[in-house]
């Protein structure tokens, strides 16, 4: 298969679902729903929700079971995006060659704008018009998954301590916790409830959750890499800013010959937990390579 075709295809979806989900305005509230489709809209690969459906057809599930939970992923993804360009976090002017909310709209509006994209994400995933037909066991099973992913003890959390150990003495076990937590934990999410949402046994929802967490901490661990030597052009910000700042990252511990060693063997062990998968894993498998050589 051509892995290009299918991530074009299923960010075709993803968009197009965004657009019914997301809405404009030209109300009162106009502002806000602006700045929060300026960020969505921005130029997202939207990896997140097309792991959601890839993991989901690994197990024989359906895109359009879910599609609604994989755009509220994508919503939070968002949301985290704005708030961690903001000032008080690390201050970025650029975010996918685009200026940063906050550079466009103000940090008081990029602010809300996070805020309303995840609260929407949570209104999406309860909206009875959207959910019809799913156990609801299982979604809030599923809600549960992605606010535990979102919240102190994943993204939040590792996002705190993040900006805590700027600066700071770090060992490898700082740097995996908040890989694990900042990036890897609503990675890890977004691939564990695709393959509930889509019917699968324990022992594949188990399997998959693995896959998740090794992909989510290798995605990091090139955004390491990619933040020393990459392509500005590519990437759409600039680089050098984790050193700048003095972030605990893998080249700052381990140097970035390891920090490459280490990103591919975190891609063979994403892939070995696919090996009882039958050929509808494939894009997984694929997209696990590809986050190994991604260069944006």
């Amino acid at each position: 298969m051509d892995l290009r075709i299918y991530l074009q295809e299923k960010k075709r979806l993803v968009d197009y679902a965004l657009e019914r989900y997301v809405p404009s305005s030209d109300g009162h509230a106009s502002t806000i729903y602006k700045a929060m489709r300026y960020s969505l809209f921005a130029g997202g690969k939207r990896l997140r929700p097309i792991l959601t459906i890839a993991s989901s057809e690994a197990v024989g599930g359906y895109t359009d079971s879910v599609l609604p939970f994989a755009c509220a992923i994508e919503l939070i993804h968002t949301y985290s995006l704005i708030h961690d360009d903001l000032p008080a976090m690390d201050d970025d002017d650029y975010r996918r060659g685009n200026l940063t909310n906050h550079k466009v709209y103000g940090e008081a509006a990029a602010i809300l704008a996070g805020d309303a994209l995840l609260t929407e994400a949570f209104r999406l995933m309860t909206d009875s018009n959207t959910i019809s037909g799913i156990d609801p066991n299982t979604v809030l099973d599923v809600i549960n998954d992605i606010a535990d992913a979102a919240g102190a003890s994943g993204m939040v959390g590792g996002q705190m301590v993040d900006i805590e150990l700027e600066g700071k003495q770090v060992d490898i076990s700082d740097v995996e916790y908040i890989h694990t937590h900042k990036t890897g934990a609503l990675i890890a999410s977004s691939v564990r409830i695709g393959a509930r949402l889509g019917g699968g046994t324990e022992d594949e929802v188990g399997l998959l959750s693995m896959y998740g967490s090794v992909i989510g901490l290798a995605f990091q661990t090139v955004d390491d890499i990619l933040n020393v030597e990459g392509d500005e052009a590519l990437l759409g910000k600039s680089v050098g800013s984790d050193a700048n700042k003095k972030k605990a990252t893998y080249p700052a511990v381990l140097g970035i010959d390891d920090s490459k060693k280490t990103a591919d063997e975190l891609i063979d062990k994403a892939i070995g937990y696919l090996k009882q998968f039958d050929d509808k894993a494939e894009p997984l498998r694929m997209i696990a390579r590809y986050i190994g050589k991604r260069k944006a």
